[in-house]
């Protein structure tokens, strides 16, 4: 099944598609981007299996435009690998939040649609594009079926006093403020195939799942499914990130805007754009810029990347008290992927769990390799990430049972 998998946002989207034969055989027939949508120069960067890089500057009004931009580029002659549209059978989604509405990917229908619409209240940055690719492909493309793939789903496992907050219980009947969680398809992809990878039965687990990047969270899976998070209500709780703060004392939050003046969308870009490793270490929100920077001597750089390390240690010592255990820890993200001192500092304060680390598995990144030794109490996992593979694997199976 040829199967288009899009990554709407608010300004880009992200592109791929895979010829899926099964779920763990498959082509990556192409990927790209789209940049800059509704401002005055757009991008559209295309790469197709076994070709040359295409990119091209371009005038991309709206995501309709967009849209048309990469089928356009999937059927073009020199740079394409689809002679005909109707070579797409279907179309996933990786749609931001689904609230408590959807607990699983869904069929994409008028009213799937309006819920997601309705959903947008808490993700007004990404749900509204989200809706936006859907609507732009039921134009160009009428006929195939689309799927959407949440963000949010995966987490909906978690019990009550794990994703309640202790607010006056009137706020979650009346705007349902609790704890969703996020990077949730990631979550469940590395927890699936790091148990594979591990020898263990993910139906009989502990796995705690590190996704770390610009956005970082931390996951408790017991028996293949979640049960607690590090993100909550929105993707600023948890972890020190790229520019989000993660875990304050909310009353910081109203004591900094009431010195400051500042109105609550003020606020909300200090915590959300202004903080993390950006605000601590007044460098760069990047990581690799903090290694650097912490290389040559930079005392804020070096204190915002053991804050880091701290975090996450304390996030997998909270995880495995919750699980009464820990059968295998993965990295995954860019970040967990690729940064073997953060990953060697994380596991040298897990040997109270029965954690050997293995150093010289440790140096590779970029790949699956478990860093922990063989007789390890706790097994330590690199998992690369494919959130793409998991969306285009949702898809194919609901396609596949609407068939049916």
């Amino acid at each position: 099944m040829i199967i288009l998998v899009l990554n709407c946002g608010s300004s880009s989207l992200k592109y791929q598609l895979l010829d899926m034969k099964d779920d763990d055989v498959y082509d990556l027939l192409a990927k790209g981007l789209v940049e800059r949508i509704g401002m005055e120069t757009g991008c559209l960067k295309h790469q197709a299996a076994g070709k040359e890089k295409f990119v091209k500057e371009m005038p991309v009004a709206d995501h309709t435009v967009g849209i048309k931009a990469v089928l356009d580029a999937l059927m073009d002659k020199d740079y394409g690998v689809l002679t005909t549209l109707e070579d797409i059978e279907a179309v996933g989604h990786r749609v931001v939040h689904g609230a408590e509405e959807f607990v699983c990917s869904q069929f994409i229908t008028d009213e799937v649609v309006a819920q997601v619409e309705k959903c947008s209240v808490f993700a007004p940055l990404h749900n509204p594009a989200n809706i936006l690719g859907i609507k732009a492909v039921s134009a160009a493309l009428p006929t195939v079926p689309q799927v959407a793939v949440f963000d949010t789903a995966f987490h909906q496992s978690m019990p009550a006093y794990a994703y309640m907050y202790a607010l006056p219980y009137e706020y979650y009947d009346k705007y349902r403020i609790r704890r969703y969680g996020f990077h949730g398809t990631s979550h469940k992809y590395v927890s699936g195939k790091g148990a594979k990878f591990a020898g263990l039965d993910l139906e009989y687990s502990k796995i705690i799942t590190c996704h770390l990047g610009n956005g970082s969270s931390i996951a408790a899976v017991l028996n293949g499914k979640s049960i607690d998070t590090s993100m909550g209500f929105t993707p600023l709780e948890g972890l020190i990130m790229g520019t989000r703060c993660g875990n304050v004392d909310p009353d910081v939050v109203t004591y900094i805007q009431e010195k400051e003046g500042l109105t609550a969308e003020e606020m909300s870009r200090v915590l959300n754009k202004k903080s993390g490793f950006l605000g601590l270490s007044c460098v760069s929100s990047d990581a690799r810029d903090l290694n650097e920077a912490a290389n040559a001597g930079d005392a804020k750089a070096k204190l915002t990347l053991k804050k880091l390390t701290y975090d996450i240690t304390k996030f997998i010592g909270a995880y495995a008290a919750a699980m009464n255990g820990v059968d295998l820890i993965v990295f995954t993200g860019g970040i967990g992927e690729n940064n073997s001192r953060l990953r060697r500092r994380v596991c040298e304060n897990l040997t109270y769990l029965g954690v050997k680390f293995d150093y010289e598995a440790n140096v590779a990144t970029g790949r699956d390799v478990m860093i922990s030794l063989p007789d390890s109490k706790v097994k330590v996992a690199v998992i690369t990430t494919d959130e793409e593979l998991m969306i285009a694997r949702d898809t194919m199976h609901i396609v596949q049972n609407e068939d049916e």
